[in-house]
């Protein structure tokens, strides 16, 4: 712009040791009643209020080389006095939360989402605006990696990966493409004529990041063709040129957050395959979390339930639809990595499998719906304590059931020829395609049986009464059975019982979870109590407590003593028979395959 009109953001990696962003917010035109400026209090696809705004330390404004009086109006905005601008806010950003959600910074790396960063000019949202990332003085050899694209035209237009200027078209962007600047491993790779970097912070020595590319490729080649068959393009080329994997690595984490044209993971070390030898058991789970995120890029980024357009960040946003955006990506995260071809079958419906036991589990399926869990993940599933197994579902595993189950009714209802892809090839046709060319609308709250008739002619409104709005369990053993697929359950051991999770403590076993109506339940035990004894011999671990169970029976009854606080109390507990808990599946019709059943259209 021949004079600068943008909301410009200047950010300095200011205090590497005490892990602190310097920014500068520059406002042409602030608001000449006086200028709010908040900034979000939970950041999109992490329904939790997180309060950002407590690790702004310090914030000053001026106009003109005068202060201008500010003061906070409630725990995420502060109010400027009225000016004739520009106004100029300088302030600094706690960054110590290594997170997907948050900011991280220190002597080896920075790393930022928008929302903890980045104050909104209340009124002014709808404005373009400029991201200025400034190099730091500590390091040489940084590198900047984001999809944010380079300010074109500005005299300080970043080059590729480097320090300068970035735009976005409004604050709404500007605060979807996180940031990452340091000494990463990275390695590119081409989907459907879309670039895509996969970026790796943290010590990884060995990396095999030709391997990771190969089976990353094929997972976003795969994901792509399956919402725009007859023309693969991928969505991101909207507005950015490329999409990014921003990874960081550390010795024992796990986790995902998706944005229109990148997502942020956060993986154990051990989950990744290095050179020269066999790729790790957990490397599936890696893959299946970087096609999670990547399947966000359609679903929850563009295709959206109507209660997210736009979002509200200063609120909770309730919608009773997280089973078809967070259940239908987990059903298709896996599904995805079948259909690419990165695990075969069997690998498949072992994962499959493991959905079930998650799900079945929990007795928390029979007193909450997953359209319940989905309306109350701000104040329940994101909120979770030792009770929640027994009052929870969750909307992710039970979510990725029920989409299975209509997979498969779809496809019984119409012969096999048409599937949950048809479902969601229509939901990108209507609400994504076009979700940032101007047309952003949502999907309500009672859409899903007229869409799913719409798209394949099944009529699934009792199913999605009975086992999403309602509480029952899907009936998958029937269902899969017509796709050639045998269930069976049973238990994974043969010791007897107490039904409780434990975890290591240094004075004993602790229980973390007391399962309802299970032994230790009705004997009186309660989750947080330190198991030290069971029939006079001490309990130091999980592994001496097996030992003591593999020379009982169900039925006996064995003395158990803990300490409840620092009060030892004795309980005396009738021993139950393992449940039939671990699910197996296993084609038995290899006819019947599972793939896409695409018609032409």
């Amino acid at each position: 712009m021949k004079n600068e009109q943008r909301i410009q953001y200047q950010v300095r990696l200011a205090d590497p040791a005490g892990h602190r962003y310097a920014v500068r917010l520059t406002i042409p035109h602030p608001d000449p009643a006086g200028q709010d400026l908040r900034l979000p209090a939970w950041i999109p696809g992490s329904y939790l209020i997180r309060d950002f705004a407590r690790q702004i330390e310090t914030l000053q404004a001026q106009c003109g080389g005068d202060p201008v009086a500010t003061r906070k109006t409630d725990s995420h905005t502060w109010r400027c006095a009225p000016c004739t601008g520009p106004l100029i806010v300088d302030y600094q950003v706690y960054a110590w939360d290594l997170s997907v959600r948050g900011a991280h910074f220190d002597e080896s790396h920075a790393f930022f989402n928008g929302c903890s960063v980045f104050l909104a000019v209340a009124g002014q949202e709808s404005q373009p605006c400029l991201l200025d990332l400034r190099p730091p003085a500590h390091a040489r050899g940084w590198q900047v990696h984001t999809s944010l694209p380079p300010a074109a035209g500005h005299p300080a237009a970043a080059p590729a990966h480097g320090f300068g200027c970035y735009q976005a078209r409004d604050y709404d962007e500007l605060i979807d493409h996180p940031v990452e600047i340091g000494t990463p491993q990275c390695i590119s790779f081409e989907a459907h004529g879309a670039r895509h970097d996969l970026v790796f912070t943290g010590r990884v020595p060995g990396l095999d990041l030709d391997r990771i590319a190969a089976d990353a490729q094929k997972i976003c080649a795969a994901q792509i063709a399956l919402f725009e068959p007859d023309n693969p393009r991928a969505p991101f080329l909207d507005g950015a040129a490329r999409y990014v994997f921003l990874v960081t690595v550390t010795g024992d984490g796990y986790g995902g957050l998706e944005h229109r044209a990148s997502t942020a993971l956060i993986t154990r070390r051990a989950d990744l395959p290095v050179r020269g030898r066999e790729a790790p058991e957990g490397y599936t789970t890696f893959l299946g979390l970087l096609s999670h995120e990547y399947f966000h890029t359609w679903n929850v980024k563009r295709i959206k339930p109507a209660a997210f357009v736009p979002y509200d960040l200063s609120r909770p946003n309730h919608t009773a639809l997280l089973w078809v955006f967070e259940g239908f990506t987990s059903y298709y995260d896996d599904l995805m990595l079948l259909r690419a071809g990165v695990i075969d079958e069997p690998a498949y419906l072992k994962r499959v499998g493991r959905t079930l036991d998650q799900v079945l589990r929990a007795g928390g399926r029979l007193k909450q719906s997953v359209a319940e869990s989905s309306f109350d993940a701000w104040t329940r599933y994101y909120k979770q304590d030792e009770n929640s197994p027994n009052a929870l579902v969750s909307y992710y595993t039970k979510g990725a059931l029920v989409a299975l189950g209509l997979d498969l009714e779809i496809r019984r209802q119409s012969g096999g020829t048409r599937s949950l892809d048809d479902v969601m090839r229509l939901l990108w046709r209507r609400y994504g395609r076009d979700f940032y060319r101007g047309s952003p609308r949502g999907v309500a709250e009672d859409a899903m049986p007229a869409l799913i008739r719409d798209a394949t002619g099944a009529d699934v409104a009792d199913f999605i009464s009975r086992y999403a709005l309602g509480r029952e369990d899907v009936p998958l053993k029937a269902a899969l059975a017509r796709a050639g697929i045998e269930l069976s359950a049973q238990p994974d051991h043969t010791r007897p019982t107490l039904d409780v999770r434990t975890q290591a403590d240094p004075a004993g076993l602790r229980l973390a979870t007391v399962y309802e109506h299970g032994p230790a339940h009705r004997a009186g035990l309660s989750a947080g109590d330190l198991l030290i004894a069971a029939d006079g011999l001490r309990i130091t671990d999980a592994t001496s407590l097996d030992r003591l169970l593999d020379a009982r029976r169900p039925g006996e009854r064995v003395t158990l003593h803990v300490f409840r606080r620092d009060e030892l109390r004795q309980y005396t507990v009738r021993l139950g028979k393992p449940a039939a808990l671990r699910h197996r599946l296993r084609r038995i019709d290899p006819g019947v395959p599972a793939r896409d059943t695409r018609e032409a259209e």
